[in-house]
């Protein structure tokens, strides 16, 4: 998720396990605990691009990091905080931060390091969008609450769980709303005598009723979109090759075996006048439920040097104009 999730989610958090004894300071710590297995992000200043995208997520999202971590942080804070909190309560609060976040952030597409380094496989349930506001906005709200009350005030708790409540709430729809457009997706494909091998859905920004879809065969791959409201069968499919024999022609090796590893296998190649061009098809196309051959969010230009910055968020909100902002919405009503 983005650090404004965890950031309120970690304060709420904060303050429904240990508000009683630390008052407000419960609600950074809480934030802070929250952000810890971001500290990933500081391999940007020495990995190329490609590796930075499979460090991100990697170890320090990890049950084994949680496990180092968590004693360190409990015996430091026994020791520097003045509070009623013993060594096992301080493990806890620390833990179940930490846990919490691995939890939920692989629920987004990119892919969390669960069992590293033991195992790369990348645990992804693509149930919500990395920054859904109809998620975040319960836990701010209570964190905003939090702030306004007075330490001691009886109703602080309550507000915390009604934040959390909220979030899990919306993230147990989130769950039942894949499950039922699965199911129909499925039976769509399947009544067009449609064969696949591998098959993903994942929702699109900021929403978790309008669904976008991979069906991969041995050649390439069926995309399409599938909202909750959809009265009729699926009408538009697109079909992408693989173009896997392009690969060959990249320059850097040490990049593109980041990028299959990194895509887990869902992806496809392009030429872009003349450079070869790396999509990684979990994360969407770019307002592809109005474009009838759109392009990949996610992009990695492999020939020749080029700008690979940004590379998961360039394409998320590109050319989302007033128009587009309104097909979207029009998509989400159903057909």
């Amino acid at each position: 998720m983005d650090t404004l999730t965890h950031i309120v989610l970690g304060a709420c958090i904060g303050e429904a396990i240990a508000g009683k004894q630390l008052g407000k300071k419960a609600l950074l710590l809480g934030a802070l605990a929250q952000n810890i297995p971001d500290i990933d992000v500081v391999s940007s200043f020495w990995l190329p691009i490609s590796g930075e995208l499979l460090a991100h997520r990697g170890f320090t999202h990890s049950f084994l990091f949680t496990i180092m971590i968590t004693p360190l942080l409990a015996i430091a804070s026994a020791k520097w905080m003045k509070s009623d909190l013993t060594i096992r309560q301080w493990i806890f609060f620390w833990g179940i931060q930490i846990f919490i976040h691995e939890f939920i952030d692989a629920f987004n597409a990119y892919g969390t390091g669960w069992f590293e380094p033991f195992s790369h496989l990348r645990v992804s349930f693509n149930t919500i969008f990395v920054a859904d506001p109809l998620f975040t906005i319960w836990p701010a709200i209570a964190l905003i609450a939090l702030l306004i009350l007075k330490t001691g005030n009886a109703k602080r708790k309550a507000w915390a769980r009604v934040g959390l409540g909220l979030s899990a709430l919306y993230l147990v729809c989130a769950i039942v709303f894949k499950q039922y457009i699965d199911s129909k997706v499925e039976g769509d494909i399947h009544s067009r005598n449609i064969v696949y091998k591998r098959y993903f859905s994942t929702p699109t920004p900021l929403n978790n009723l309008l669904w976008y879809f991979v069906a991969e065969n041995d050649s390439g791959y069926y995309t399409g979109y599938k909202s909750v409201f959809d009265k009729q069968p699926i009408t538009a499919l697109h079909y992408l090759y693989r173009n896997d024999s392009l690969l060959k022609y990249a320059v850097n090796k040490v990049d593109l075996d980041h990028l299959l590893r990194f895509s887990q296998g869902y992806y496809s190649a392009e030429m872009w006048h003349d450079t070869i061009v790396f999509n990684d098809m979990r994360f969407g196309e770019i307002n592809g439920w109005n474009s009838p051959i759109p392009k990949f969010v996610f992009y990695y230009y492999l020939q020749y040097p080029a700008n690979n910055n940004m590379i998961i968020q360039r394409g998320r909100f590109a050319k989302w104009d007033k128009q587009q902002l309104s097909s979207f919405f029009d998509r989400i009503k159903g057909n």
